[in-house]
């Protein structure tokens, strides 16, 4: 009979390797308690070590994003901007028209 191979989630390496560091638990007997052999717990626990420092970088990756979005945002504001003009220049019209209206009412009814 075989031993059908054991697969580990992230979220569990990081819950026993965190209970190693963290919680000061012996890689010993969290290998003993989960039945893996402890070697495969220091290896976990040296690939965490390696990845600490990526933690404290930012990314060239969300940089660019953080500039896409900016661009995105400032698109947006653009659209924003020329909309509110162009509305502004039609309430402009209408007001125009509407005083043209009322000065030819206004010399129609003879108080100018």
């Amino acid at each position: 009979m075989t031993k059908t191979r054991r697969k580990f989630t992230a979220e569990q390496k990081a819950a026993i390797v965190r209970r190693h560091l963290k919680d000061k638990e012996p890689i010993s007997s969290i290998a003993e308690e989960l039945s893996i052999q402890p070697t495969q717990i220091h290896q976990w626990v040296a690939l965490a070590l390696e990845q600490v420092e990526r933690a404290f970088e930012k990314s060239a990756k969300s940089k660019k994003v953080s500039q896409r979005s900016q661009a995105k945002i400032n698109d947006l504001k653009d659209q924003r901007i020329k909309k509110l003009e162009e509305k502004l220049v039609h309430k402009n019209e209408v007001i125009a028209e509407l005083m043209e209206e009322n000065v030819k009412a206004k010399k129609a009814n003879g108080d100018l």
